[in-house]
């Protein structure tokens, strides 16, 4: 009989960078390259489990700095505990610090990473899910000119891409351009989403989502700053067009305060928000009970964070929307295992034990690390 016990031995937080193909733009941040921080948890059965976090800071409120000064506390926090004790884990790792949910969520998936290789089981398997629906990615176009975005969604349409998600949340008249445009190329019908990352007013909002129903737009991600959360009830009551969580979800103290204010009509649930997969199941479930759907999405995560993601996806049949591309904005992987992305979007998990991807450690050879003894 295996042992219940996993004592962590050592812990190591690395930055690693990926550039981007080309620079990806919001409403309020442009970036270039992916700084990510990854978390290597080492145990005393030699089994070692690997988490990613993507910081991004108009968002997250966390950068790579934050994220490997504030990681080197939460591991002294873990040194010789039981990794499989999970609920103690976590409470470790949150009494720690407030909020600074991305870091946390690395923690969160090294510690399923080594659960799984334990119980020699797929994550997915370990969270009660079956490998029993198709995964598609959508593919996201940055805010650009008109015809720069136009001619990304013919090129994502030919592809194979089943969703074209667009990023908006400028002058509520260029964005309509900008919808307009992309239309023209893609024809009426193909599904279309768009994300304003809270860059509209109400007023804009109001305007924008009016202007942009004859488009046939599936939702709209985010549309006004979460600042100002009792303007999404608002808004949602006018809307022609179905609101979706983002910035404003973080938690599931998030998720039920939505609910209350009946401010959305999905949730987008992302790793690096909730603290990792453990306090995504509990959006999951509270989604749920409210007869919600929820979409997955990333930062910039690299292939190892978007196969934990897709564990998620394939154990919660309350996710139908799947926003897992970051990785096919890098310019290299350097990732060994994992999700494979095949045609048409398509996207195969790994059924290896743990999340069954790990960093390449010949990229990791020029990466700056803390260990944690």
């Amino acid at each position: 009989m295996k042992p219940v016990s996993l004592t962590i031995e050592a812990i190591e937080i690395l930055k690693f960078n990926i550039p981007l193909v080309e620079p990806f733009v919001i409403s309020n941040d442009s970036i270039a390259v992916a700084d990510n921080i990854l978390v290597r948890i080492i145990t005393d059965s030699g089994l070692e489990g690997q988490g990613e976090c993507s910081p991004f800071p108009t968002i997250l409120g966390e950068t790579q700095d934050s994220c490997f000064a504030v990681g080197q506390k939460i591991a002294a926090r873990l040194i010789g505990e039981n990794a499989l004790a999970m609920e103690h884990c976590h409470h470790l790792i949150s009494s720690t610090v407030a909020e600074n949910y991305c870091i946390k969520s690395a923690f969160d998936l090294a510690l399923w990473d080594l659960a799984g290789k334990h119980a020699e089981l797929p994550v997915y398997a370990l969270l009660g899910g079956k490998m029993d629906k198709p995964l598609h990615t959508d593919m996201t176009i940055g805010i650009g000119t008109s015809e720069k975005m136009a001619a990304d969604a013919k090129k994502y349409k030919e592809a194979g891409f089943p969703y074209i998600k667009v990023k908006l949340g400028t002058k509520p008249e260029v964005d309509v351009e900008r919808i307009k445009a992309i239309r023209a190329v893609i024809g009426p019908d193909f599904p279309l989403r768009i994300d304003a990352n809270q860059g509209w007013s109400l007023a804009d909002a109001k305007k924008a989502l009016r202007a942009l129903q004859t488009f046939n737009i599936d939702y709209c991600e985010e549309p006004v700053s979460k600042r100002y959360l009792l303007d999404l009830p608002l808004l949602r009551q006018e809307s022609p067009i179905p609101i979706m969580a983002d910035e404003s979800l973080f938690d599931a103290g998030n998720a039920l305060q939505l609910i209350r204010l009946n401010a959305v009509d999905f949730f987008n649930i992302k790793l690096a928000k909730s603290g990792g997969i453990y306090g995504a199941l509990k959006i999951a479930a509270i989604a749920e009970t409210a007869g919600m759907a929820c979409q997955v999405g990333c930062f910039s995560e690299s292939r190892l964070g978007l196969t934990a993601l897709a564990h998620l996806a394939i154990s919660r049949k309350v996710i139908s929307h799947y926003d897992m591309d970051s990785a096919l904005m890098h310019s290299e992987d350097p990732v060994i295992g994992g999700i494979e992305f095949g045609e048409n979007g398509s996207i195969q998990l790994p059924d290896a034990p743990g999340l069954g991807a790990a960093i390449d450690p010949s990229f990791l050879k020029g990466c700056y690390s803390e260990w944690v003894r």
